[in-house]
């Protein structure tokens, strides 16, 4: 059973820590109204219930070579065990592949995709998502900026 969130505390430290992973847990503690000790436990607490997950760097992708990011938008010819396992086995070793979400709706999975340049992408996609037997269709909405 997932943990749960305590109080409100709880949510403003989450808050902080979302947009600052980084900061120190006094700084952390000042900004949600609570003396350092008390925060610290409820930090190591949510950690290990697993509500926080980790804490990670978010690194410009342009940094490491790659220039176009996508959008795609999967849908899958049947949604057979079979299938899901083939085309999810097949994302995981793919590097493109930022994030997959498996969604509801009309298409089966949104994939965030890194390449480097067009002609990378289309590689990508003729070599590797149009190979899978199981892919029905794909479509690209290319990232021109984010805003949040």
């Amino acid at each position: 059973m997932r943990q749960k969130l305590a109080d409100a505390a709880d949510r403003r430290i989450l808050q902080v820590l979302q947009r600052e992973g980084r900061i120190s847990n006094a700084e952390l503690a000042e900004r949600v109204g609570l003396s350092a000790s008390p925060c610290l436990r409820r930090v190591r607490r949510m950690e290990e219930a697993g509500i926080i997950q980790g804490y990670a760097a978010r690194v410009d992708p342009a940094v490491e070579g790659w220039a176009i990011r996508a959008l795609v938008i999967i849908r899958l010819s049947r949604q057979h065990e079979d299938e899901i396992l083939m085309f999810e086995d097949a994302v995981r070793s793919w590097d493109e592949v930022a994030e997959c979400h498996l969604v509801t709706g009309t298409p089966d999975y949104v994939l965030k995709v890194l390449a480097r340049g067009l002609e990378d992408y289309e590689q990508f996609v003729k070599h590797k998502i149009a190979r899978l037997k199981c892919v029905a269709s794909i479509e690209t909405s290319f990232i021109m900026s984010t805003v949040k």
